[in-house]
């Protein structure tokens, strides 16, 4: 601190200035001590102790506070702006994962065909990376958990913004092993996580029964259709001859 505020002097002729008015404010202060039997010698070493104390109270919170504010990610690689104390400068500050892995864990997920799975692999550190980096959804199709993927076995899905990506309308040929990476524009990785989608088959169903009408009562209705017929003409024949009667009768 003594060399910091002497350089603090714009000039050199300055900084000969403040070294003198140090000097004897020191040669001031060891006299003052003596005449004084120790007395400022014993608030001396009081402040020492005060400051001691400062010392280990701010490396305490400092112990606490790299870990979960300064650098929250439990996996993955952190690597964000940050100000630099010492020389009030903005400056790049990486942190490395507890683990010193990338990969984030392995996650099942269940889903019924027809139906929809979503696969989130937010973090809430994500928003302390610099840049705008991407997720880089890619899968591996067949079942999941019966052999290990290589590479070669993922195949592109989807880039984006989001975090998250919904599978609609799910058949048994899309399960698989659905990976996530955070990536940015140079293709480095911050983070990935592995999702086991699995799809279960819907249950046969049964066939249905088809239910028949019953048939209709199938009547002769010749028989009717001449009985008809012949009261028709009964009724004509009487109207006939009622008419004739009465011509005859005057």
């Amino acid at each position: 601190m003594h060399e910091d505020f002497i350089l603090s002097a714009p000039t050199v002729e300055d900084q000969m200035k403040l070294q003198d008015i140090c000097d004897h404010a020191h040669a001031t202060y060891m006299n003052t001590s003596q005449d004084r039997e120790g007395v400022i010698g014993s608030l001396t070493f009081r402040t020492i102790q005060i400051m001691e104390k400062g010392r280990k109270i701010l490396e305490k919170h400092l112990d606490a506070f790299i870990p979960d504010g300064l650098c929250p990610n439990k996996c993955g690689l952190l690597s964000r702006r940050v100000m630099d104390c010492v020389s009030c400068k903005y400056e790049i500050y990486i942190c490395p994962s507890l683990s010193d892995q990338l990969n984030c864990g392995v996650y099942p997920v269940q889903a019924e065909e027809g139906g929809q799975a979503v696969l989130d692999c937010f973090l809430p550190w994500h928003r302390l990376l610099m840049g705008k980096p991407e997720y880089y959804y890619s899968w591996a199709p067949g079942e999941p958990g019966n052999k290990k993927r290589t590479e070669k076995d993922f195949k592109d899905l989807v880039v984006t913004h989001d975090s998250s990506i919904v599978l609609n309308q799910l058949h048994l040929d899309e399960q698989g092993t659905y990976r996530c990476s955070l990536q940015d524009q140079n293709g480095t990785v911050f983070y990935r996580v592995t999702f086991l989608v699995t799809v279960a088959a819907l249950p046969l169903q049964s066939p249905q029964t088809i239910v028949t009408l019953p048939s209709l009562d199938h009547r002769d209705y010749s028989t009717e259709k001449l009985f008809v017929a012949v009261i028709a003409l009964v009724t004509a024949l009487s109207l006939a001859a009622s008419v004739g009667l009465t011509v005859v009768l005057g």
